[in-house]
């Protein structure tokens, strides 16, 4: 069966410190957010043109919202991982893997944002 959309519609990235971590956001790649508040959760959206490929999603904060290093993993796409993973450092991230081939689907590496979620970086380059 072959549907009309991508698979991921939302993500979430868990955040008790929600400021500390949009900061963190925002100084590594540069991001935008929209604030939202739905109670008991308070929510950075992620700025996203919804005409474009790719998921749009949210920093969250509240009762159930508990960083993570297992489990699912959210992708971040850039222009070049290397570059990435220093603005991440820089950032106050931690580097899990340098970047890496994943052959001729190109390139990622990982880390922990401020929250200590872990997360990926993608690139062609």
């Amino acid at each position: 069966m072959s549907v009309d959309y991508n698979p991921v519609g939302w993500f979430e990235i868990p955040s008790p410190d929600l400021e500390k971590n949009q900061q963190f956001f925002q100084q590594a790649f540069g991001f935008e957010f929209e604030a939202l508040d739905m109670p008991p959760y308070k929510m950075a959206m992620f700025a996203a043109d919804h005409s474009k490929p790719g998921s749009a999603g949210a920093l969250v904060q509240g009762p159930d919202a508990e960083p993570a290093t297992v489990g699912v993993t959210i992708y971040f796409g850039c222009a070049e991982v290397s570059v990435q993973l220093e603005k991440i450092a820089a950032a106050g991230g931690t580097i899990l893997t340098e970047k890496m081939s994943i052959g001729e689907h190109g390139f990622i590496g990982m880390f922990l944002d401020a929250a200590g979620n872990k997360l990926g970086l993608h690139s062609m380059s």
